[in-house]
């Protein structure tokens, strides 16, 4: 079975107030300072079920094996196995680690979502304060 969309519409309101994203690939190539070619990540798997230290450790063997970057699942946020402060804290390690081994600039799309929008600036500033630079 197959889905299609038929129809989609969009308000003018929500048009004439919403001009895309504020940053778009320029951006993203700039940032991880790659040109002329495309991009090549992944999202971790599982999703679910690893350690921060191993999520961490995951990130870190897909940048260092030649990924640009690597993405959470939209799902990874802060579970009792794998805390999101922790999360981040490992990640940022890999990167860092990766970039050092491959002279190479890398990326991680962290997932900064919380049940607030306090929660979420949170998780922005102390991605910032860990040197990522790249939330979602």
């Amino acid at each position: 079975r197959a889905l299609r969309l038929e129809d989609l519409r969009i308000s003018k309101a929500y048009v004439k107030t919403f001009f895309g994203p504020p940053h778009g690939i320029q951006v993203e190539r700039d940032k991880l300072n790659k040109y002329g070619r495309a991009f090549l990540g992944c999202t971790i798997k599982p999703k679910l079920g690893l350690s921060a230290k191993n999520y961490g450790r995951a990130c870190y063997e897909c940048l260092r094996g030649g990924l640009d970057f690597t993405k959470d699942d939209e799902n990874v946020n802060s579970q009792p196995f794998m805390r999101w402060r922790d999360r981040f804290a490992f990640v940022a390690e890999g990167i860092f680690k990766s970039q050092a081994e491959t002279g190479e600039i890398k990326g991680h799309y962290l997932n900064a979502t919380a049940p607030d929008s306090e929660g979420m600036m949170l998780r922005a500033e102390t991605a910032k304060g860990f040197g990522v630079p790249i939330i979602m």
